[in-house]
Order: C-alpha cells, then sequence, then structure tokens
C-alpha cells in the first residue's frame, strides 16, 4: 500500500483558548481528488492554515509523502511540494496576467514553460494576458491563482472554497480543470462548503463538522449518507 501524500493525525489547534480543531485524522491518497466538506466554522480553513504552515498546532502530528512536517515553515513545504491556493485568491491586482505569471520563475521554473502551462489550462488567460488582473472577473483571476500555483510544480495542491462567489458555471468550469490537473498527477484536497461540483470531480470525500472528521468515502457514500448536513440543498 503506497504512502499517502497527506496523513494528519490527532491534530488540535486553537486560537486562544477556544479549540478549533479537535483530533482531526485525515489521510489524502497520492495521485487522488479528496474533497473536503462541511458547514462554515467546522475548521476546514483552519485546517488548511495548519498543514500549510500557516498556524501552529497545539498538538499531533502532519506527514507529507511519509515525511514529519509538523511545525515546518510554508516556504520549506513548497519547496517539497505542497502548494495552497487560498480562500479569496492571491493574485497581484496591479499587475498584468502575464506579470502574475513570470514572477513565479523566482522558483527557478523558466518563464516559458510557466506561461505554456498556464495557457494549456486556461486558454481563457492568454487572451487576457496583458489584462490587469484587479480588472478581471472573479473566475478568471481564479484561473490566474490557480495557474501561479501550479507553476511551482506541486505534489499537494490545497484548493481552499475555490467556488466561493463564483457562478455556477464558472465553478463547473474550473472542477473541469481540477480533475485534468489531477490526470497530470498532482494530488489535490479541495475545500468546499458548497459541494456538489467538487464530489463531481473528487476520487474520495471526508466531511469536517464541530473540529473533527465525522465522515469518509466514496463521494456516492458521502452523498447518500451526509447530504442534508453538508450539503444544505446547494446545486
Amino acid at each position: 500500500m503506497s504512502v499517502p501524500i497527506l496523513d494528519v493525525i490527532d491534530l488540535h489547534a486553537a486560537y486562544g483558548r477556544i479549540e478549533v480543531l479537535r483530533g482531526v485524522d485525515l489521510s489524502v491518497p497520492r495521485g487522488a481528488v479528496m474533497a473536503l466538506l462541511g458547514p462554515n466554522g467546522a475548521g476546514k480553513s483552519t485546517l488548511v492554515k495548519v498543514v500549510s504552515g500557516q498556524k501552529e498546532a497545539t498538538s499531533g502530528d502532519i506527514h507529507l509523502a511519509g515525511v514529519h512536517v509538523q511545525a515546518a515553515r510554508s516556504d520549506d513545504l513548497a519547496r517539497v511540494g505542497l502548494c495552497t491556493i487560498p480562500e479569496g485568491r492571491s493574485v497581484f491586482p496591479n499587475l498584468t496576467v502575464e506579470e502574475n505569471l513570470v514572477l513565479m520563475s523566482y522558483a527557478g521554473v523558466p518563464a516559458g514553460a510557466i506561461l505554456d502551462t498556464a495557457y494549456a489550462y486556461f486558454p481563457r488567460l492568454h487572451e487576457r494576458r496583458h489584462q490587469l488582473a484587479g480588472t478581471m472577473s472573479g473566475g478568471e483571476q481564479q484561473m490566474l491563482a490557480m495557474s501561479r500555483a501550479l507553476a511551482s510544480d506541486p505534489a499537494l495542491l490545497l484548493l481552499d472554497e475555490l467556488s466561493m462567489g463564483l457562478a455556477p458555471l464558472i465553478v463547473d468550469e474550473l472542477y473541469e480543470t481540477v480533475a485534468r490537473i489531477a490526470e497530470s498527477g498532482v494530488s489535490i484536497l479541495c475545500i468546499e462548503q458548497f459541494a456538489r461540483t467538487a464530489l463531481r470531480v473528487a476520487d474520495y470525500a471526508a466531511v469536517m463538522s464541530g473540529g473533527r472528521i465525522v465522515a469518509t468515502g466514496e463521494p456516492g457514500e458521502i452523498l447518500d449518507t451526509m447530504a442534508d448536513v453538508i450539503l444544505g440543498g446547494a446545486a
């Protein structure tokens, strides 16, 4: 059995005296797309921050591809293949699309290769390449954020609330690209509140509530058993 790309064991984290993660256990198989679902306040984004080195855990263990990385810094994690696309996107609004992408060449990847990858996944970015990123639609900015992440050649991609504030058709388009990215060998953890689209491309799913993982399984199982709890009727 192969070592999971991500293995979280009995993870706890708090803001002051308020414990937000209360013993999280989560395993993401190598090469898989896993959807992490749950309502607001379940602890999903805090888990992303702890796993990506942006927040300290109070206890527990995190392994990335079998290597213990608890308390590792964000930049160290990025160098070993962990990349996060945070909630709300992260682009430089006063730079053009192309300038945003070329900035990622600081990591040593040739600028031409970065542009080729971005435009292959998102032809619309090629059309907008001379446009200021801040003047694009939310969906186009999300495409740019994903392209910037892919420039780092990640082993594990964390997508935090990819659908936030976007129209359903755009979300469908973005998740089709998520599936294509996964086919290239990148493991992906999608954190979502509104989950049906994520479940359509996921290999596995986990449900978070009250700071714990309360269910795991294949997407169909999660839909059948937890629909009322996690989906809230969202399409």
